[in-house]
């Protein structure tokens, strides 16, 4: 069993806390405003103005959920993330603390 780690979903809203244990997503919500509440905690891990290749997107998500692939193309359709043809991503949504 893995132990939670710190990240986006260590300390969710409470909103959030039926689709999140330990730090991890248990099931994704049916609902889209809790989606995207959901995936714009999860858009927190990703850097502002910064470039991921698909593997280091990958390796974040898995930290946080086990359908890593499902995850990455929720943040991508929501405009959370967005890629190149060549699988460069970079975040383009979600909130930003000033």
């Amino acid at each position: 069993m893995r132990q939670a780690q710190p990240g986006p979903l260590a300390d969710p809203p409470d909103q959030l806390r039926a689709f999140v244990r330990d730090g991890r997503i248990t099931v994704v919500p049916a609902k889209r405003t809790r989606r995207r509440l959901l995936l714009d905690q999860v858009a927190q891990a990703f850097e502002p103005g910064r470039m991921y290749p698909e593997a280091a997107v990958n390796e974040i998500l898995k930290a946080v959920a086990d359908d890593h692939c499902a995850l990455r193309r929720y943040l991508v359709d929501e405009a959370f993330l967005s890629r190149t043809a060549a699988g460069v991503y970079w975040r383009i949504g979600g909130t930003v603390d000033a």
